[in-house]
């Protein structure tokens, strides 16, 4: 039987991890919420969302992000569908229980990956509520959500869980293709869409708002003193601008009704995949 199970990777993501978390409560047959060495409330956040959790969730703490991909990948072979999640990713909860019953009956399939509709946020009315980005089309879509079903293994030298695709190896006669589902729906329509905050402080250790660096952007430029400054300007919550995220700024701004990724109702645990057990373990 298909399953779903998500895997978060979060470090300081104290403004928007909660609703982040429980949007997917309802989605996922599995959580995996790995916290990478925060230093805001991201812990004890993390560990009472596993303790009300509706479905199977563990906590665990990592010293290195590329530590994160070792508790996914054995996953591999397995009917599963991955599902990446980020502490600035906040997904519409009623449209994933339409997409999950999309993918129980075998949509996309096929499909090695599957691309959402996403908004990259630059501003977001809570009281509105609306938020105003580059959407996705044009826009990329960063979405992670990966059929293991069709994979022998994932291995290589992952960043960060989901991240690297050198090291996976597809079953024999497999094509790599990709559901490309925020090109068939438009954004309203959308069972799989997100608000991607990449441009807003996620943390309340962060002082201004501003995208964080990413992997790219913590390893160029290559000149050590250049990367150690970039890196002390991020850790006193100043992320230096220029960052990869730049690249999400891709045809006109829009606003849009951010209503339902932030609604009440996305803390409803009765939406949540039933009879799949429940509580929170911690790992390492």
């Amino acid at each position: 039987m298909t399953r779903i199970v998500g895997v978060g990777l979060f470090r300081d993501e104290d403004r928007f991890v909660e609703q982040a978390v429980r949007n997917v409560f309802g989605f996922c047959d599995e959580l995996i919420l790995v916290d990478h060495r925060s230093r805001d409330r991201t812990p004890e956040i993390l560990e009472r969302l596993a303790a009300e959790s509706p479905v199977p969730t563990s906590v665990h703490r990592v010293e290195e992000a590329s530590e994160s991909h070792a508790l996914i990948k054995g996953r591999a072979g397995e009917d599963v569908w991955a599902f990446g999640l980020d502490g600035d990713e906040l997904y519409d909860p009623d449209g994933l229980v339409r997409f999950r019953e999309l993918l129980l009956e075998g949509c996309a399939a096929d499909a090695w990956n599957v691309r959402a509709n996403m908004l990259h946020v630059v501003s977001l009315d809570e009281a509105a509520p609306t938020a105003t980005g580059y959407v996705s089309p044009p826009a990329p879509s960063v979405s992670k959500m990966f059929n293991f079903r069709l994979i022998d293994a994932w291995d290589g030298d992952n960043p960060e869980r989901l991240c690297d695709p050198s090291g996976l190896v597809f079953k024999a006669g497999i094509e790599p293709l990709k559901h490309e589902l925020n090109k068939e729906h438009s954004w309203d329509e959308s069972p799989f869409r997100a608000l991607h905050l990449c441009f807003l402080r996620r943390s309340s250790r962060q002082a201004t708002d501003g995208p964080r660096m990413n992997v790219p952007d913590r390893t160029a430029p290559r000149r050590a003193p250049v990367r150690a400054w970039r890196a002390l300007l991020e850790a006193v919550g100043r992320p230096p601008t220029g960052t990869y995220k730049d690249l999400y700024r891709v045809g006109e701004l829009v606003t849009l009704d951010a209503r339902p990724f932030l609604a009440p109702a996305a803390n409803d645990l009765t939406t949540a995949p039933a009879a799949r057990g429940a509580g929170g373990t911690r790992g390492r």
